[in-house]
């Protein structure tokens, strides 16, 4: 959402509500936490810390009222893939990249805020999210299948996971891998009843029956202790080459992160007719993931599944987020050392459960239906399968712009004409009852210029000059809202060549930035006449280097152009 009006406070009346709301997500919120943090191979106190952060930060500064902020599983697989690229086994050095890139994530959703780019995400494109989500949520479930059994991969290719797996089959800790089971049913049942708190009550139990079980003895791990000291760390000491190597890798978190928060933030905003702002919100989340770096956490993102537990729990306002960031203090303040007797089964269990609801094809299977970018999200599924979690998404996104870039170049020049008795012009070639002006070629992209495929149509338009012998050509650029270099230098050469076969020329409907541009070119290769911008819906304001305006041109002035 682009607009930057921010949703009324919420009536003193509905506070109860967002206490109930805040209490019911606060034991869902603090598990997942504590399990995201071992997808990213750190510390439980890390997924804590960027509990907080995100909370009190978007709950002071955001602007959706059901969005919450905390780890999530996408950022969590990605800082594992990143920093193991980096570190390969160094734990130490593993640890100080994760909070580098944590800390210039934070800085670029600042920049990118206060440049006022919320807009970002339009480069990645939906069927890739989908596939990425798809891939990484498959590739998510198995890595923790195998951390229940005991299994170490040696690879995070999901071709080679699956022999792995299979072949150290007679080796599988089982106690653990019915540990897991056993919460799965748990939580299974606990969301067939409204807002009660699975994620809490399955660690709950766990810690029940692993002190009066005794899982230890059966090869069955607890999570360990979790130091919540709320100390300033210090800034990474770490080689320039590796602080670049952390920005890039900074700027593919900062894409999936913002993409997985403003898809959560917008659909539930287009839900309920609310008013949110983009800007502000890439602030708010760049402050959350700016403080988490600082105190060793990990990044912070608005996840779908907390984000629809919160509407669902009855959230009104955003002091739902701050209730469940005091719930979750009181908890930690008294009751962690508990925490930390929890089964690691049972935290695998919690982050299988949330992402296999994700696992779902019929947002796949749109595109099938529609026949429209399979391609695409085939590619990003493999990607993510094949290659890993930010390898995968680098290729996915890199697969996605050169298909953009493969349909604009294809665009075709299209021959425009008059439908009927009114100032229609429509594409000639859709529409056979569309018949042409006498004296006039009227032309138009199919899509808007950039350097490939500017000398392209500009070519095939010459070749239809040529081809009709008309006196007089249009060229209408309601496609091309600006140009870039190479469209200029192509349109100059296009002018200069119309000149000198003795024809003139006409632009019509050129955009504001296009036309800047366009009639600051020299004399002696800018097109006779320019027409710009519709009057009143109804006809062109003519904007002519010539006093006289020959009757064929002030009739193509009259035009309106209409797709397709």
């Amino acid at each position: 959402m682009k607009t930057e009006s921010i949703p009324p406070a919420v009536a003193p009346n509905n506070r109860t509500q967002d206490i109930l709301a805040g209490l019911s997500i606060a034991g869902l919120l603090l598990p997942e936490a504590v399990a995201y943090s071992s997808i990213a191979a750190l510390p439980p106190q890390a997924g804590v810390i960027a509990l907080f952060a995100g909370l009190v930060c978007y709950g002071l500064f955001g602007t959706s009222r059901f969005a919450i902020v905390s780890a999530t599983s996408s950022s969590a697989a990605v800082l594992a893939a990143a920093t193991s690229s980096l570190a390969g086994d160094d734990p130490a050095l593993r640890l100080s990249l994760a909070f580098g890139l944590v800390l210039i994530t934070g800085v670029l959703f600042l920049l990118a805020g206060l440049f006022k780019l919320g807009g970002v995400t339009s480069f990645i494109a939906k069927p890739v999210l989908r596939g990425f989500a798809f891939g990484l949520a498959l590739t998510i479930i198995l890595k923790q299948l195998a951390s229940v059994v005991g299994v170490h991969l040696s690879d995070n290719n999901l071709i080679r996971l699956l022999p792995q797996l299979m072949e150290q089959l007679p080796r599988w800790n089982w106690a653990a891998a019915l540990v897991a089971a056993a919460a799965l049913v748990v939580l299974w049942l606990c969301a067939r009843i409204p807002r009660l708190p699975g994620g809490l009550l399955v660690v709950i139990l766990g810690i029940i029956a692993g002190q009066y079980l005794d899982l230890q003895a059966h090869g069955v791990g607890l999570i360990g202790m979790i130091d919540l000291r709320l100390e300033l760390g210090h800034l990474p000491v770490l080689p320039f080459a590796d602080w670049l190597r952390l920005g890039e890798l900074a700027f593919a978190l900062v894409m999936i992160l913002y993409a997985e928060s403003y898809g959560s933030i917008s659909s539930f905003a287009l839900k309920h007719g609310d008013r949110v702002s983009s800007n502000r919100d890439l602030l708010a989340l760049g402050a959350a993931n700016l403080i988490s770096g600082l105190f060793h956490g990990m990044p912070a993102g608005a996840g779908y599944s907390a984000t629809s537990a919160n509407e669902a729990a009855g959230a009104g306002s955003r002091f739902a987020g701050i209730v469940a960031a005091l719930v979750v203090l009181v908890i930690v303040l008294t009751v962690l050392p508990y925490v930390a007797l929890t089964p690691e089964p049972v935290l695998a269990a919690i982050v299988i459960y949330a992402l296999g609801r994700g696992l779902s094809l019929q947002p796949l299977g749109r595109y099938f239906v529609w026949r429209r970018d399979r391609l695409l999200v085939i590619c990003a599924v493999a990607a993510v399968l094949v290659l890993g979690v930010l390898d995968g998404l680098l290729v996915s996104v890199a697969i996605s712009v050169v298909l953009m870039l493969r349909q604009m170049s294809a665009a075709e020049i299209q021959v425009l004409g008059r439908l009927g008795d009114s100032h229609d012009f429509v594409d000639c070639q859709h529409h056979a009852d569309a018949v042409a002006v006498p004296g006039l070629l009227i032309v138009r992209p199919s899509e808007a210029l950039f350097f490939a495929n500017a000398e392209r149509i500009l070519g095939a338009a010459l070749r239809l000059m040529r081809q009709s012998k008309v006196e007089t050509v249009v060229l209408s650029l309601e496609e091309s809202p600006d140009l870039d270099g190479t469209s200029i230098e192509a349109l100059a050469a296009f002018f200069a060549q119309v000149r000198g076969e003795g024809k003139r020329l006409v632009l019509a409907r050129v955009r504001h930035e296009a036309l800047e541009v366009l009639q600051a070119l020299p004399e002696a290769v800018a097109p006779q006449v320019l027409l710009s911008g519709l009057s009143a819906g109804l006809g062109w304001r003519l904007y002519s280097r010539h006093k006289k305006t020959p009757r064929t041109l002030r009739y193509a002035a009259s035009f309106t152009s209409t797709h397709p």
